[in-house]
């Protein structure tokens, strides 16, 4: 069960952001099942009653560590420039090629996840479908506004191919992502 935040518990504790920083760094290098909450614990430098304080289970740690990237990716987004939504939409699969030419790609966090925990109706497959909505919803609405015929069906081909962009970037190279990236966003778009 979930922890909810109470008003006598601070959003953001020391030592509950060295938890989900420690959590964050070791899930994504070795896998979420991989890594047991007493290496997390250790990491952090904290203690195990602290950990529980925080996380009653480590899937609570799990969903927050996914709600974090979500949080961060969505920041981004927010903060890329106002521009016509063609131009945002390239903006923000731009982002792709700006995640996995960074250094240290090992696939995305949220697909990661979503392979470890395959029950869809699992708090963390919750999170992940939140994310996905969001992304969906967000272009979308840019197709819808730039007038295209079937928003939603090219939103779905836009997430289908970031999905295979970032798993390409993690298996075959993220070199030739940036090039796919421009070249499969104008192609789709184009096609109208």
């Amino acid at each position: 069960m979930r922890q909810k935040k109470s008003e006598n518990q601070p959003q953001a504790s020391s030592a509950r952001r060295r938890l989900l920083d420690a959590a964050t760094r070791l899930f994504y290098e070795d896998g979420i099942h991989a890594v047991g909450i007493d290496r997390i614990i250790a990491e952090a430098g904290v203690a195990k009653a602290t950990f529980y304080n925080h996380f009653p289970s480590k899937d609570d740690l799990v969903v927050a560590y996914l709600e974090e990237i979500d949080r961060l990716g969505r920041a981004a987004v927010a903060a890329l420039p106002k521009q016509p939504p063609r131009k945002a939409i390239s903006a923000i699969m731009g982002r792709i090629s700006e995640a996995v030419t960074a250094g240290g790609w090992r696939g995305c966090p949220f697909l990661n996840a979503a392979a470890e925990y395959p029950d869809p109706a699992s708090p963390v497959r919750q999170a992940i479908d939140t994310r996905r909505a969001w992304y969906q919803g967000s272009l979308e609405n840019l197709l819808a506004e730039d007038g295209d015929p079937a928003p939603s069906v090219t939103a779905s081909l836009l997430v289908a191919l970031s999905d295979g962009l970032l798993e390409s970037a993690y298996l075959d190279g993220a070199e030739s992502v940036p090039a796919l990236v421009r070249e499969a966003v104008a192609r789709l778009l184009d096609r109208r």
